[in-house]
């Protein structure tokens, strides 16, 4: 991979497994939108950035060399090889190849622990459209004001702090509904316990999945998913609808319970079981797999 910068912006030349849509819509994120000429917006970190492809070219755009280094090489997981990892599941596994091969270009997003944490309780029980919308509005509502990019206003997730002092009823009008309670319970946790996201971090998987459960609204799916895309626990496996019909269709066939599908997912994929989740819920949604 060559990496050049210039006018506000990065350009990799010669990168693979890296295809904006499948990283941006296999439901590992919310900040993220598709632009009329087929580029993403979005917003981490406190940052906007535009990402484009073109061939095997990648243009981070509204960036520079120093917020590529410090926060999207990590953020895009750009040093992992991804090659290895499809090479390593698809091995023996002809499910887990035709996976591989449909979302060829999936990388899991390293996202702020706080924001993930929120936004995976509002996606309880929801769908995709619906959380995003949930997300922009409490961003737009009570978080700060980052810029505008091509035209739009856009604003930081609201922090812990933001969110203390709100009513359910002004969470619950940001379209989250019977979460507002989970969202203002757990602000108020990490502020009045003083719990650091970051230092959980530091746990092993387990106590991290523990750490994370004892948060409201948070139930194993939506722990497995904060411990995959914001915690660093990446042989985590979140069983969701989708990964229950493949699973089910394709290891079971027959209805089997979330934990036992866990387990096998675990024991089968081992240090990989998060990615293995990302390319089987891309394969089954996008091609209704299992329904």
């Amino acid at each position: 991979m060559e990496i050049l910068h210039k006018d506000n912006k990065v350009i990799l030349k010669n990168i693979r497994d890296f295809e904006p849509k499948h990283i941006f819509e296999c439901g590992q994120c919310f900040r993220w939108d598709l632009e009329d000429d087929g580029s993403y917006i979005g917003v981490a970190y406190g940052k906007i950035l535009n990402v484009r492809k073109e061939e095997d070219t990648i243009v981070f755009s509204n960036t520079n060399i120093e917020d590529f280094n410090n926060i999207w090489t990590s953020y895009f997981d750009l040093n992992n090889n991804y090659g290895k990892i499809k090479e390593d599941l698809s091995k023996d596994d002809e499910v887990m190849k035709d996976a591989t091969n449909f979302g060829d270009g999936i990388r899991i997003l390293k996202q702020e622990p706080w924001e993930t944490l929120i936004s995976f309780i509002i996606s309880a029980n929801n769908a995709i459209p619906r959380i995003k919308k949930s997300v922009r509005l409490l961003s737009e509502n009570f978080g700060e004001y980052l810029g505008q990019y091509g035209g739009k206003d856009y604003y930081s997730f609201p922090t812990p702090e933001a969110i203390y002092n709100l009513s359910e009823e002004q969470l619950a009008a940001c379209g989250v509904g019977y979460r507002s309670k989970y969202i203002l319970n757990t602000a108020r946790a990490v502020i009045d316990e003083n719990i650091s996201l970051e230092q959980l971090k530091e746990l092993n998987s387990e106590d991290c999945f523990e750490a994370m459960r004892r948060f409201s609204g948070v139930g194993p799916k939506v722990a497995n998913c904060i411990l995959v895309f914001a915690m660093g626990k990446v042989e985590a496996v979140p069983v969701d609808v989708w990964v229950k019909r493949v699973m089910e269709y394709f290891y079971f066939h027959e209805d089997t319970p979330n934990k036992k599908i866990e387990e096998f997912a675990r024991d089968k994929f081992g240090k990989y079981g998060g990615y293995a989740q990302q390319y089987l819920f891309y394969y089954a949604r996008e091609l209704g797999i299992g329904k």
